[in-house]
């Protein structure tokens, strides 16, 4: 396999607009082949979808979610471009899938630029320790503490998690495919998530 450099990455970038995985990825995939490459990334909608990235989400819906003979709820806010399209059966799905993902897999945020600077650099102070009494270059122990901080992501973030029903496909994947069938910008806003007795004063 082909070596994939950061230059062609960027120029993949820059030509569809997708994101640095998405571009590594999809280069080799097709041995970095640039033409492939793009092909790629439109097939699977991620090209489209990240020039709709910037447009402007004031339309959407507010869904719930119960599960549990109503133990566990959930409100999820997602958002799109027009009405015509937030009352699509398509986009109610997606909606309903998302809210039900959420109380299934438990994030506790939407993007891992929603959590907070303190708690990642704990979660990376807690990596470096753990793995110090290995004797390992500090080069080594930063190189580790980031991959577990990505893990950490990935746990923890929406946009990162598997997707429930089918756990090989990122929600920000299952997203993108969303945006690039329904031919607008769409994000998932907030979340809130509760569940029976959990919360209650004096317990």
């Amino acid at each position: 396999m082909s070596t994939i450099s950061a230059e062609q990455v960027q120029k993949l970038r820059e030509r569809t607009g997708a994101g640095m995985m998405d571009c590594k990825k999809a280069l080799t995939e097709n041995s970095g082949d640039f033409d492939k490459a793009v092909d790629y990334l439109r097939k699977k909608g991620i090209a489209s979808a990240a020039k709709k990235a910037g447009r402007a989400t004031k339309e959407g819906s507010v869904s719930c979610y119960i599960h549990g003979e109503g133990r566990v709820g959930v409100l999820v806010e997602v958002n799109c471009e027009t009405d015509f399209v937030a009352r699509t059966e398509q986009f109610k799905t997606f909606v309903r899938d998302i809210a039900m993902h959420i109380a299934a897999a438990n994030p506790l945020y939407v993007t891992p630029e929603q959590v907070p600077a303190d708690v990642v650099a704990k979660e990376k102070e807690i990596a470096i320790a753990q793995m110090q009494a290995q004797n390992k270059p500090a080069a080594v122990l930063e190189k580790i503490a980031e991959g577990k901080i990505q893990k950490f992501f990935e746990e923890n973030c929406l946009l990162k998690q598997g997707f429930i029903k089918n756990p090989d496909q990122k929600i920000e994947d299952l997203l993108k495919e969303t945006i690039a069938s329904l031919g607008e910008n769409i994000a998932i806003r907030r979340f809130s998530k509760f569940v029976l007795g959990e919360g209650v004063d004096g317990e």
